[in-house]
């Protein structure tokens, strides 16, 4: 029983996981899941305009979460945000719900929000970096004293976004220049949409060689574990279960194998119907089974 509670750790399989009803129902079924690590929204993604979390409904989270122990827990931004826009309105609007998501963050104990970075809508991506860059920076000095880390997350590629490639994340981490509340989450789908052929042991590697040169296996802090609908440098942002899209199942050997990832969230955000959680969660551990790799996260 301890070797398998330490593997399970070691993969630190989570899911991201609805909060209806209160944020606790989410560790709750983390709990009921099996989870080694959590994902929730603080709010509703899609509005706003939102009302300020309740004593009880922090403390009862809390509670939840010591019950679980020691395991990660991260929110995901709203989708609403563009701090890299063009338009100052927007991304004043922007910047206030960003500080209103980390105030939530801390106010719940989270280890981190990933973001993404948004889009430059055809300025450029310098331009589009600079602006993002400003306003997370103008978010921190407004959130000073908080535990929690804003994870920038890889992107597919689609259209004017930005953090389609590990350079162009190297280089909003360097714009934004605050290496002690910043860190990285990848998306295994983002990745291959964006060109990153992970369905082999050898097109990882590759990818891996190119982390490693660009940012640092050890600013990786999360991950997105999803198939993908789309082809190969297809820039189609569509999740899929694992084993059923274009990685296939044998493309997340060599990530799970990983000793550098040990202990670093691992998150699915497959479709949720029909308790697929279950179904996602069994395939990545029957693909972890095989010995793991012993180099170290450095």
């Amino acid at each position: 029983m301890k070797r398998a509670a330490a593997a399970e750790e070691r993969l630190c399989l989570g899911s991201h996981l609805s909060v209806a009803g209160g944020a606790h129902r989410a560790v709750e079924e983390a709990i009921a899941l099996g989870l080694a690590s959590l994902q929730i929204f603080t709010k509703n993604a899609s509005r706003w305009v939102q009302r300020a979390m309740r004593e009880d409904e922090v403390a009862q989270f809390r509670a939840a979460r010591a019950r679980w122990g020691e395991h990660a827990v991260v929110s995901h931004e709203s989708y609403l945000f563009y701090l890299a826009s063009a338009d100052g309105a927007l991304r004043k609007r922007s910047r206030a719900a960003f500080i209103d998501e980390l105030e939530r963050a801390e106010q719940l104990g989270l280890d981190a929000v990933v973001t993404h970075p948004g889009a430059h809508m055809g300025s450029g991506p310098e331009k589009g970096i600079d602006r993002f860059a400003a306003e997370l920076r103008a978010v921190f000095d407004a959130v000073p004293f908080v535990r929690t880390r804003v994870l920038i997350e890889c992107t597919a590629g689609q259209g004017t976004v930005l953090g389609r490639s590990f350079a162009e994340l190297a280089g909003i981490l360097a714009a934004v220049a605050c290496p002690a509340r910043l860190g990285v989450c990848l998306d295994t789908c983002h990745l291959f949409a964006a060109g990153y052929d992970l369905r082999r042991a050898a097109g990882y590697e590759a990818a891996m060689r190119e982390l490693e040169r660009e940012i640092g296996a050890r600013e990786v802090r999360c991950w997105h574990l999803n198939d993908s609908r789309g082809a190969l440098g297809s820039h189609l942002d569509r999740h899929e279960h694992i084993g059923k899209g274009q990685i296939g199942a044998s493309g997340f050997r060599a990530l799970l194998a990983d000793a550098r990832f040990d202990g670093i969230p691992k998150i699915l955000e497959t479709p949720k119907e029909n308790d697929m959680d279950r179904v996602n969660l069994r395939a990545l551990r029957r693909l972890a089974r095989p010995a793991r790799s012993a180099s170290p996260r450095r």
